[in-house]
């Protein structure tokens, strides 16, 4: 695999500065690592590089953890899929009744945006109790639920608060014991204000002249289930090589939807996923928010995983040169073109 890794350091040396924000990228092959580098600078103020340990807020990357944690409330019985909002927020006025978790965790909710109701202010983030109270006022959706895909920041707010409520813990606390610690993640971790998150990057943007700038929070990025984990390239694929081993991949089919436009192309289980010529299935999920991207690609009959995160916001690489060199290996390269439009998906 030395074509590999010539292809993937040239990608990193010719798009990202060793000096400025960068790139983290593991490849890894049936639990084998094949590449795993990181260039540019994790925390502009201390000079810290980035390599494979260094932690990136995941942003909806973090929706798969989110429907992990309500598939395992699930398969003890303290939930289902059926299960509609009053059931558990009794206050969430008539639409309630007619959304279920299923609904949320295929955004087919039609639940309103929450991010719409919030006004800019300087110094203040948005919480998971201030999302239900917006998504709960509200007495329309935006379809009836369950009749289209409309990627929904608020259903997975919802589905954080619903984990909190079936198993009586913090969110944070029921996915560092029935989540991470299980599947060796052990410098994973949800972000909380004040806590200290080891071997941190710092996220970063560019202003309209160009210039980067320091991005790392803002109004909307302390809410939980739609997108607060940091975690590494590396113990990402921790966390892959105890779900494959367990056999505990996630189960698609237990909710998922069809993407219209997209020929076998759905999502589900904070998954968008593809069926391929042989029948297999390609899964994959970006994450863009304030500060970082982030792209993660996984080909189950394979064993393929491909985790690239990044402390750039709006990072136009990992669905474009990034994929094209993916393309020069059979093995690697996803056949829908479901995963290059990603972004059109998640706006």
């Amino acid at each position: 695999m030395n074509l590999l890794h010539e292809a993937l350091d040239a990608h990193l040396q010719s798009n990202y500065s060793r000096t400025g924000p960068g790139a983290a990228v593991l490849v890894a092959l049936q639990g084998e690592v094949l590449y795993a580098q990181g260039i540019g600078i994790a925390d502009l103020s201390t000079g810290e590089p980035i390599t494979p340990h260094t932690n990136f807020r995941l942003a909806s990357v973090s929706k798969q953890f989110t429907a992990m944690a309500i598939q395992s409330l699930e398969r003890r019985g303290l939930l289902a899929y059926e299960d509609n909002l009053l059931g558990f927020f009794p206050e969430f006025a008539p639409v309630g009744a007619k959304i279920t978790l299923r609904y949320l965790l295929t955004h087919t909710s039609g639940l309103l945006d929450y991010e719409a109701f919030v006004e800019e202010q300087t110094d203040w983030q948005i919480g998971d109790q201030e999302v239900l109270a917006i998504a709960a006022a509200q007495t329309a959706t935006y379809f009836s639920p369950g009749a289209r895909y409309r990627y929904s920041n608020t259903g997975y707010v919802l589905l954080a608060l619903v984990v909190e409520k079936v198993s009586g813990m913090a969110y944070a606390d029921f996915l560092g014991q029935q989540i991470f610690e299980p599947l060796g993640m052990h410098n994973t971790t949800l972000y909380e204000h004040g806590k200290l998150i080891p071997n941190r990057a710092m996220g970063y943007a560019r202003n309209a002249l160009g210039q980067i700038i320091n991005s790392d929070q803002g109004i909307c990025t302390a809410t939980k289930g739609d997108g607060c984990i940091y975690t590494s390239v590396s113990d990402y694929l921790h966390g892959y090589r105890a779900l494959n081993k367990a056999g505990r991949a996630p189960k698609l089919d237990d909710a998922s939807f069809p993407l219209s436009g997209y020929p076998n192309g759905f999502y589900g289980m904070g998954w968008f996923f593809a069926k391929r010529r042989d029948g297999g299935l390609e899964m994959y999920h970006t994450g863009n928010t304030s500060g970082f991207s982030n792209l993660v690609i996984r080909i189950p009959d394979c064993e393929v995983l491909i985790a690239y995160f990044s402390n750039m916001a709006d990072n136009p690489h990992l669905l474009t040169d990034f994929l094209d060199e993916l393309h020069k290996f059979p093995l690697l390269r996803p056949e829908s073109r479901l995963v290059r439009d990603l972004l059109k998906l998640t706006r």
